[in-house]
Formats: C-alpha cells, structure tokens, sequence
C-alpha cells in the first residue's frame, strides 16, 4: 500500500524538487520508504514518485520506481494472488528478485502487456512508462477501492492518490468546479468521473488510459464493468448450491486478504457483513484476530455492545473506544486534510476514529464494505421497489400532476414534519418518471437538484452520472439487481471506497476489501433476485451462511448505520462550529454560496425545526475544505 504521484511536462520545466514535493505530501500513506526518479524523454519529463506502506515484502527489494528493461512502475495496493501469477511467469522464464507483488506486475505487464490487469485479485492503481513506446499507462482497479486524480491542461499531466499533491506543482489551476459543487450538495459526494476543480478528474475504476507521448493524446479503455455481469443471463441455480458457491468464494476471498508479513485485524461492527468475515476468518484458526469496534454513550448510535458479543462468541482479541463529542472535535478540523476533496458522508468521523484505533495495534485491518451492495443491505432498494411498483403508472403520473401544483410549504400539519418540502419533491419526480433507477437516484440525494440552486450562487450545468444508467442494461434484467448495479458503480465506489481509504491511509494503516472480490460480485450479480431480497428480508443469501457461523439470536435485530451522533453533538459541544464556519461573513469570505438560504437553513436547523441535518452537514464540510485549501493555502 502506497501513495502514488507523478508528472507528465511536456514543456519540460518540472524538476525533481516538484516531484519530491507531490510525492512527500503522501508522506502518511507511505511512512516507511520513499522514491522518486524523473525521466528525460524526447518530448517531455516524466516523474514518477511513491511513498511506501510496506505490507509485502518489507526488505528494500519493493522499492519503486521499479524497472524492468524499458518498463518502470509505481504502485498503490495489494495483489492478493501475486504468488500465483509469479509462478506463471516464472515458467515463461522470467526471474525474480524481489518478493514484492510490484516486481510481480511489472513482468507480467511485460509478458502479457494490457490483459495483465484480467489476472489480479486485489485492489491497485499502477502506472507504468514504455520508454520504447513512449507512452504512459495508468490502470485503476475493477471497484475503484484504489484512487487516482489527474490534471490535464495541454503542456502538463498530472496525477496522483489524493488532491493535496496536485497542489504542489506550479501548473496546478485550482478552479472550482461548481457543476460538481452541485453534485456534492445533492449527494455528499463528487461522483466519478468528476472532481471538484476543473481539468481534474478521477480515473474511473475498471479503466486504463494510455497517454502518448508522441502525440499528447489520451486513450481510455474500459477493461470491466460490474453492468456487463448484472446484464447477463440471470443463472438457472438451486438454492443450496447457491449458498454453498458463495461460501466458498467468501472463503478464499477472505483468506486471500490476510496475505501479509505485518500483523492484520479487521473492523467489526456485529452486522452481518463484518461478522462473516470474522467468523470466516476466525474460524479453524488458533490465533486470536484482533477486532476493533467504536462505541458512543448515546445508545441510538451505538453498535458496541453487540460487537462484544459477537467478537466473544468467536474469540475475537476485541478492542473498542467509547468516543465522546470532545475526540470528534479532535477529528474535526483533520477532516479537510484527511479529505481533501469536499465529502460529507455521516461516518466519517467514526471511521477516523476506528482508524486510529486500529493503527494502534496493526499495519493492516479488514473492512466489510460493499456488503450491502452486492447483498442488496440497504432499505433503499426496497424503497424505491415501493414507490414505483405499489401505485399504478397512471395513478403515478396523475399525482406528480397535482403535486406540480401544490407548493409543499402550504400543506397545513405536514408542512412542519421532518424534512417534508424535500420528501415531497421526491417523490413528485419520482411518479413522474415512474422508474426505480430514477427512484434510486433520488432517495440518494440529500439535497435536490433545485435546492442545489437556490444554495450556489452562480448558474451551473448538470452533469450526467452512474446514477443515470438505465439504457446500460437488457430489458430482462430484473430491477433489483439494475438498482445494485448502479449502487455499485455511484455510493459504493465514491463514497464508501473514498471514506475508508482516506481513514485508514490518514493513519499508516492498510484497509482491505474482503467484500469485493471481483470473483463475488461476478457471480452474485448473476443470482436471482429473492435470494438478495426474499419476503422483506435483506441480504437473505448473505444471512444464511453467516447463521452457520453465529447462532441467529445473536445476529436478528434491527440494522444500524455506522454513524456519529452528530446531531446532538452538533447541537451542544459542536454548535460554535457551525455558528463561525456557516456565518455570513464566512460565506461571502467563500463565494460560492447565497448566503440567505444557507443562513435561513442553520438557523432553522438550530432552532429544532424538522430540518435534515445532512443538508447542513454538506455545507459546512465544504466550508471547512475551502477553509484549509484556499483561505489558510493562500
């Protein structure tokens, strides 16, 4: 695991002290080695920086840049099966001398050039330089657990893991993108491929682009799509074999993410998901894993006590922290640094938090995301089945009518309920378009699209997004698996992904996706519908094979999302933030805002009125991120 930075000048002005300042600005997701080598070719200067996290092979023989007669590379990630795949080149001839995953890629991209990427488990973005062909391939993995920004602007190419180290080149522009403003006020995220400066962008996941160095022209190539598999023939299976095929495949995926030569834990939270990799894992096994698990003293939020129990059932060596308001705002203002592009998911203070735990004890620790995305976990998939398929078309269509009429802020008693004016919004275009994609695709914004306006002060243009994919699928293909197909590609890939590598890199600590094997999701994605959903019950595929682990008493109760109590905390020791970050004068000091409809929406908010506190939430967040990258930066 690695931090990963580089260049492309074609008008050959960068030195060395540039790249070392953008590779050394990852200084946190690589601790303990570092590189940096830039090349001279005929049109332009090539630099290529990495920071290292070593987890695999911890002697100086992974260092990078790494070369391979006209091939150099660096790396961020893990490729679980590289031992494998080494054992393939080595009776194609090729020798080895090192026992890093990174010597393994780049010989294999030798041998096999692109299709190399088809034999990888794991999670990686790699870019390699041909000095023979004069070109630059970046390459992103299948989920998009791994990042990659890049900036292009016509004499410079510039890439990188995270935003902060773009900042450090002097041909950076930052503009502020305010297309994708919108997109994060609506969502608490900025989808791929979008970011929120102009000209940058992030790669999307499951795609290379080969840059020329001749030509200055860019090629981007999608190598795999989770659509492609939801849109096959849904598999003719029983039940039984179902089970015992996604077992098997949790199995080696599972154990795949425990190849390491540093200590490993995981997250646990007692869901399902994270309970069937502890019990995998832990299961047959005489050493104790470690397990970490946040706790709050507000006990709507707290997940805790039943973590405990499951850890002591399975005979985890279990860790928790009970986090009070006081250690949030210890995170708080690191929120920026962490995150340095504008994201407001509700649990990105715990997961900093756990983070922190976990780095205490491991260099590396298993998460459970992409569970309920692959297992259909969420309520809104059948929320959005609800909408859309209890009320008749025509019925549908003549009530969004007469909503179109009807200002919401009119209705007598509902007016004044939770966050209604936004619900009645929704669900005015959600009868109108009739479709549980476009249902979806609302239920996931916390701010619409025309709220978006009112709160930007200048005019901006809609960007189209995974959200909008239904042309992506066969008519045959059932609802459920479309709306986890586009869950896969939009909340799963830009939210969870982003906020779990950004937590755990922010410490030095590797997190691993034991859920998103490709080899799971390929298969699930074929599965009928009722064995995701069946009777109401979610993740019922998921469910049966962790109850052959963890007696059901323990596991049968209401699901619970893994958030801070920021609500209260924000209404007592957190208040002063929101009264300086979200006052008029910072608002004007930012410029990006119309402050009346802000104010009026904090205010609202403080007073206790029925106001989604998410809204003001996405608001501040930025506030903070503008903060700390323009105001403090300038």
């Amino acid at each position: 695991m690695c931090g990963i930075a580089g260049f492309c000048d074609f008008s050959k002005r960068t030195d060395s002290s540039v790249l070392k300042n953008m590779t050394d600005s990852l200084i946190h997701r690589g601790p303990n080695d570092s590189g940096y080598e830039v090349f001279d070719t005929p049109n332009a200067y090539i630099g290529l920086g990495q920071r290292r996290l070593s987890i695999i092979d911890l002697s100086s023989g992974g260092h990078q840049p790494m070369h391979f007669e006209k091939l150099s590379i660096i790396f961020n990630g893990e490729i679980y099966n590289y031992q494998d795949i080494k054992d393939e080149l080595v009776k194609q001839g090729y020798t080895f001398t090192s026992g890093s995953d990174t010597e393994v890629i780049l010989k294999g991209y030798h041998c096999w050039g692109d299709a190399v990427v088809h034999k990888f488990i794991g999670m990686f973005v790699y870019v390699i330089l041909d000095e023979e062909k004069q070109e630059l391939t970046v390459c992103r993995d299948r989920a998009g657990v791994k990042p990659l920004y890049y900036y292009w602007d016509d004499n410079v190419f510039l890439f990188a893991s995270e935003l902060k180290a773009l900042h450090e080149h002097p041909m950076f522009i930052k503009e502020i993108d305010v297309n994708s403003l919108s997109l994060f006020l609506q969502y608490s995220y900025i989808p791929a491929p979008y970011s929120i400066f102009k000209k940058t962008f992030k790669l999307n996941p499951g795609h290379y682009f080969k840059l020329s160095l001749n030509t200055k022209k860019i090629t981007e190539t999608k190598y795999w799509d989770v659509c492609d598999f939801y849109d096959k023939p849904e598999m003719k299976i029983s039940e039984q074999d179902a089970i015992d095929e996604v077992e098997r495949l949790l199995i080696s995926s599972y154990n795949y993410r425990m190849v390491a030569d540093v200590p490993v834990g995981l997250f646990l939270s007692g869901g399902y998901d994270s309970t069937s990799v502890a019990a995998i894992l832990q299961t047959g096994r005489t050493e104790k894993i470690k397990s970490f698990t946040i706790g709050y003293k507000e006990a709507a939020f707290n997940e805790a006590p039943e973590a405990k129990k499951i850890a002591e059932y399975l005979g985890t060596d279990h860790h928790e922290w009970y986090v009070t308001a006081s250690d949030a705002a210890d995170v708080f203002h690191h929120l920026p640094e962490i995150y340095d592009e504008p994201f407001a998911d509700n649990s990105v203070v715990p997961t900093a938090l756990v983070s922190q735990l976990a780095s205490k004890h491991v260099k590396v620790s298993l998460s459970a995301d992409g569970g309920d995305e692959v297992f259909a976990g969420y309520n809104k998939f059948n929320l959005s089945i609800k909408y859309t398929q209890s009320v008749p078309y025509f019925m549908q269509a003549a009530f969004s009518n007469v909503m179109d009429l009807i200002n919401p802020e009119n209705i007598p008693y509902f007016s004044s309920k939770y966050n209604f004016a936004t619900r009645y919004e929704k669900m005015k275009k959600i009868w109108a378009d009739k479709s549980p994609l476009t249902a979806l695709k609302y239920i996931s914004q916390y701010i619409t699209e025309d709220e978006a306006k009112k709160f930007i002060a200048s005019n901006y243009e809609r960007y189209k997004t995974n959200f909008d994919s239904a042309n992506n699928f066969s008519s045959d293909v059932d609802v459920l698996n479309k709306m986890l197909a586009v869950d896969y590609k939009t909340f799963l890939a830009d939210n969870n992904l982003v906020k779990v590598d950004r937590a755990t890199m922010s410490v030095g600590l590797e997190g691993r996706e034991p859920m998103l094997d490709h080899r799971i999701i390929e298969f699930v994605s074929q599965l009928p519908a009722d064995l995701k959903i069946r009777n109401k019950t979610n993740k019922y595929i998921l469910k049966k094979i962790v109850h052959k682990y963890v007696p059901k008493e323990l596991m049968d109760r209401p699901k619970m999302p893994f958030i801070a109590p920021l609500t209260i905390w924000f209404k007592d020791e957190l208040k002063v933030k929101i009264h300086h970050y979200l006052s008029e004068e910072k608002l004007k000091e930012t410029g990006v805002f119309n402050s009346t409809p802000v104010i009026k929406l904090t205010t609202d908010y403080l007073q206790g009125k029925q106001v989604n506190y998410q809204k003001v939430w996405n608001i501040l967040v930025f506030q903070l991120w503008y903060d700390k990258w323009f105001t403090k930066a300038a």
